[in-house]
């Protein structure tokens, strides 16, 4: 720009004073000299035009110079639709957990030790001393696209991981981890098809939590592939179907994929003046399948209703869920229950229980948060053909502390104290301290 008004003033000089005896004298005086300013100074305005044109453009420059820097020309995603944004976001995060078994013993390689899992506290045992252990496996990673179409519409997919995968290491050496899919889908309009959370469950009820989940006995919690269809406060879907059955007179769990129905949802949220409250219904096809001798072929339907909530007081809010059917086995609590009990003659019987948590968070500056949450489950099996092991209930309480001295870095600690009881009545109890550490980006 400094160029620019210094090749503008000159030629208003000249202009200006073109006639005049001065410029008369001047022009006889250094004619030549004059006019091979002149000529340098318009080439080098145009040599300025061109290269803020090229870089404009995106064309390569025809003279290099050190000064200029280098342009990349193509796109980073040259397959990526016009109009596409990319997004990338997720968090790193350490876990570091102390737990008392008061009952037994549990596995060194159980997921129970990594978050709060029911159905692993040992029950009728002899309890051992505190475990101590810590892992990043809960580090998540989410990419993105949201395109925009020419007819106005939006195209969006998501892609999240984290760190849950089977150990490709060990704790010796390397603790590495392989990568497990969360959700993954794409969006367009009312439609939705991909993995992500099921419709029967409210994510957003879900409290701020040190541990994986939080709630865990009294939550719905499934994330499954599936075809959903949103209209206003309504929402539908068809979802990946599986049961789990509790062997005749109890043993390992069967999981049976012999459906050949995708379990059905319906939900309608109410959007209040201070919050929301969503009901959700299930109904699905339980079946199992076998062959050869004692060869099993039954089917049955299991149903489920649920009532989950957000209301805001302030800062502060109360979050909640209940829910309660036959044959909701495996959407509740990482599946406590099964969804179903094979009886003697190979038929199936359902299941039925029911499920609620309740969360209060408390803010008590921009920094500093807590929250206090009660969670339990009961589930009604017929231990005359589930035996005395299946699991018949549990609950639990924590509280935590959140504090962010930066943003978007989240140091917190989470007290649970919680209890798993089985039809012959033995029970088993936990007490656990979570440390955390969280950066989000």
């Amino acid at each position: 720009m400094i160029k620019l008004r210094k090749v503008v003033i000159v030629s208003a000089m000249a202009m200006g004073m073109a006639g005049s005896p001065l410029a008369t004298w001047a022009a006889e005086a250094g004619a030549d000299e004059q006019q091979r300013k002149l000529e340098a100074r318009v080439e080098e305005l145009e040599r300025q035009l061109r290269e803020l044109t090229q870089k404009t453009s995106g064309a390569p420059a025809t003279t290099a110079t050190v000064d200029t820097p280098t342009v990349q020309a193509k796109p980073i995603t040259p397959n990526a639709i016009a109009g596409t944004r990319f997004l990338y976001s997720g968090f790193v995060k350490l876990d570091a957990l102390w737990s008392d078994y008061e009952d037994g013993e549990i596995a060194d390689g159980s997921i129970g030790r990594d978050f709060y899992l029911p159905s692993t506290i040992p029950v009728g045992g002899l309890g051992e001393g505190v475990d101590f252990d810590s892992h990043i496996k809960q580090s998540r990673f989410i990419f993105g696209t949201d395109t925009d179409l020419a007819g106005g519409g939006l195209l969006s997919s998501r892609l999240e991981v984290d760190l849950y995968g089977s150990a490709l290491g060990d704790e010796r050496a390397t603790n590495t981890y392989g990568v497990q899919v969360r959700h993954a889908y794409i969006q367009y309009g009312r439609w939705l098809v991909g993995q992500t959370w099921s419709n029967f469950m409210d994510a957003t009820t879900l409290p701020e939590t040190a541990d994986f989940i939080g709630p865990t006995d009294g939550t719905v919690f499934v994330r499954e592939p599936m075809v959903r269809y949103t209209l206003g406060n309504w929402s539908f879907s068809a979802e990946n179907p599986e049961t789990t059955i509790t062997p005749f007179g109890g043993g390992t769990r069967i999981a049976s994929d012999d459906n050949n129905i995708p379990d059905l949802t319906a939900a309608y949220t109410w959007k209040l003046g201070h919050g929301t409250l969503r009901a959700a219904a299930l109904v699905r096809q339980l079946k199992y399948e076998t062959t050869g001798v004692g060869a099993v072929n039954d089917s049955t339907q299991g149903a489920a209703l649920s009532l989950a909530g957000k209301i805001n007081f302030g800062k502060h809010d109360l979050r909640f869920a209940i829910t309660g059917g036959d044959g909701l086995g495996r959407y509740v609590g990482v599946n406590f229950a099964n969804d179903a009990v094979l009886t003697a003659a190979g038929e199936l019987e359902t299941i039925s229980g029911w499920a609620a948590f309740a969360a209060w968070r408390q803010v008590w500056n921009d920094r500093l948060r807590s929250t206090l949450m009660l969670s339990a489950s009961d589930y009604d099996n017929d231990a005359r053909l589930t035996g005395g092991n299946a699991n018949k209930s549990s609950w639990s309480w924590a509280f935590n502390t959140f504090y962010s001295p930066l943003a978007k870095l989240d140091l917190g600690v989470e007290l649970r104290i919680a209890e798993r009881e089985i039809e012959s009545g033995a029970s088993g109890s936990m007490r656990r301290l979570h440390a955390v550490a969280r950066y989000s980006f």
